[in-house]
């Protein structure tokens, strides 16, 4: 059953609640990026810690009362912040630690498989309304976050209620807030990410789902140096929506796509023709090209605006190529920290401000709809799935 919480008030207070709510999970989120960090790069915990409170600085300049919300975790959690910092910052301290002593070949040639990405965009009617505007993807990651996997429902005191479905003890993933912004996502590699200090990629994602529009969450991509690469597939229940591809640097290094026939795909790997720095992302993840392949196959024929969430919950659960697949599984053949695997799939109706949670791959675990009275009623501590 994947533990729900319900936080509100205050980011120290909303993360405390958080890291109290979620204490064994957040735990299991530390010990297992201990063994994640030890494999990978042979560095230990307190180098890892030593190199995550580099990002402390750029955190604090951009929004510094993300550093309350770990530090409640943190404290909730029974935890040292520097802990709860790591793993929000896991990304870019993995890439800082395999460039320090490797060359590229070795920091990307390992990464798991990661995510299969949709919208769904109305065209606008004569008249007036529209259709919905739908939104989902397959989160594929590292085994051990299936264990770790939480709904977190937030209510601030500054911004609109949110939903995330999330690893414990991070700050957001994907999910929808009550203003009708939606977000999935995609990591994506090149040359650039060598983990330079700089804005986090899950601090970005948290910051987007305190956003109203899109443009707002274009404006928080923009907002200063980013350290990873990352896709970001932004769409709002007006129908605005909009895929930003995004490179290690400021806002020249962000490319965005746009719908086509009223659909947009994503997985592993860069679309843009003008990108800047060398993508090597189907290098460190090869299963993307026919991930995408498969997607737009599945999608050919709709019509704008015909394609449905049940459409693509049956092609989210498609394994050509298994087990490399839009479901992924893990492969027999991967060291056992290197498998990966369809950990959660998430589908959305914005409009309707809706959202189906299959934790695990889709092929075998059910779809639930979750309750999502958080976006306009106040919040219950301590509920479940």
């Amino acid at each position: 059953m994947t533990l729900r919480i319900r936080v509100e008030g205050t980011h120290y207070e909303r993360g405390r609640q958080y890291g109290a709510q979620a204490r064994a999970q957040v735990h299991l989120s530390v010990q297992a990026y201990q063994r994640v960090f030890a494999h990978y790069a042979g560095w230990d915990w307190p180098a890892v810690r030593r190199a995550a409170a580099a990002f402390e600085a750029p955190i604090a300049a951009f929004r510094p009362a993300y550093l309350d919300e770990m530090r409640g975790i943190a404290d909730g959690a029974g935890l040292d912040v520097a802990d709860v910092l790591a793993i929000n910052v896991r990304t870019e301290v993995m890439f800082a630690a395999k460039a320090r002593q490797a060359p590229l070949a070795a920091r990307v040639r390992e990464l798991p498989a990661e995510c299969s990405a949709f919208a769904i965009v109305p065209a606008p009617r004569a008249g007036g309304g529209q259709a919905a505007t739908l939104l989902g993807q397959n989160w594929d990651w590292l085994l051990h976050s299936a264990q770790t996997l939480i709904v977190l429902e937030a209510r601030p005191d500054d911004g609109p209620a949110f939903v995330t479905v999330v690893e414990a003890g991070l700050l957001a993933k994907v999910g929808l807030n009550a203003a009708g912004l939606g977000l999935v996502t995609n990591a994506l590699v090149t040359d650039a990410d060598t983990g330079a200090p700089g804005l986090p990629y899950h601090v970005l994602l948290r910051a987007i789902l305190d956003c109203a529009t899109v443009t707002e969450a274009l404006e928080v991509l923009q907002a200063g140096m980013r350290s990873s690469s990352a896709n970001y597939l932004i769409a709002h229940a007006s129908g605005a929506t909009l895929d930003v591809e995004a490179a290690p640097g400021d806002f020249t290094r962000l490319y965005p796509q746009f719908p086509d026939h009223g659909l947009l795909l994503h997985t592993n790997h860069f679309l843009s023709p003008r990108l800047h720095p060398v993508d090597v992302s189907l290098w460190a993840m090869p299963s993307s090209a026919v991930r995408l392949q498969r997607l737009r196959a599945g999608a050919t024929g709709y019509a704008a605006g015909s394609a449905t969430l049940d459409d693509f919950r049956a092609l989210l659960a498609d394994h050509a190529d298994y087990p490399h697949s839009i479901c992924s599984h893990p492969d027999p053949g991967d060291h056992p920290l290197e498998q990966g695997a369809t950990v959660a799939s998430v589908l959305m109706d914005l409009t309707a401000r809706r959202l189906w949670l299959a934790p695990g791959n889709p092929c075998q675990a059910p779809y639930s709809e979750l309750d999502l009275s958080c976006l306009t009623a106040p919040a219950q501590v301590g509920a479940a799935l």
